[in-house]
């Protein structure tokens, strides 16, 4: 048992997860790692990307995070986290630097979506949430619908429709706020258009 014990706290130091460099400086070797995954401890996220599995976290939270510690949580992920949408997205819906390295996001698990953003607006709106009993980067409500504004053509129309209801009856809304990104993300007018009518 202290042999997994032992490997178990190198993952520690790492948050959890290693990549095969870090594997091999901790000199834990290939064929120790695949008996790990045999036996159940560990588990090959993407190539070369290795996580300890923790029993009591359900959550693909962590390894989201942890792929992509500098993505913000946005779009349909967001909208379902401040329950402005009932359906559970079928990927993580991530805000991402327009320079970010593609091909990092072609991976088979856990099933991501990426939405590249100029760098002057993306940390526009960022907050930091809980999801699952981890700390998050997500956007703040009021971004999110800008967001949605801006992507409004690529959404399903019931997920676009509730979520603008939704943000229209939430009272914490601040349309101040809403009107200030919008401007900044070129949505000015049709925030006007879309959200002025309900006000």
């Amino acid at each position: 048992m202290n042999g997994i014990e032992h490997y178990k706290s190198i993952f520690e130091q790492h948050d959890g997860m290693m990549r095969t460099k870090q594997l091999e400086e901790e000199n834990i070797l290939y064929r120790k790692v695949q008996q790990l995954i045999q036996e159940g401890y560990v588990e090959k996220v993407r190539y070369g990307y290795y996580q300890w599995i923790n029993p009591d976290d359900f959550s693909e939270v962590s390894t989201v995070k942890k792929l992509f510690p500098d993505a913000i949580f946005c779009m349909d992920t967001a909208l379902r986290h401040y329950g402005y949408s009932d359906r559970t997205p079928g990927s993580w819906h991530l805000a991402v630097s327009k320079d970010s390295n593609k091909s990092r996001f072609k991976i088979d698990y856990p099933f991501v979506k990426p939405y590249y953003m100029e760098q002057s607006v993306l940390e526009l709106g960022l907050i930091t949430g809980e999801m699952d009993g981890h700390k998050i980067r997500i956007y703040d409500k009021d971004r999110v619908i800008c967001d949605c504004l801006r992507y409004r053509n690529k959404m399903d129309k019931e997920i676009f429709n509730k979520a603008i209801q939704a943000y229209v009856n939430d009272p914490e809304k601040n349309i101040p706020r809403l009107l200030e990104y919008a401007e900044n993300l070129r949505v000015k007018k049709i925030a006007k258009d879309l959200i002025g009518v309900w006000l």
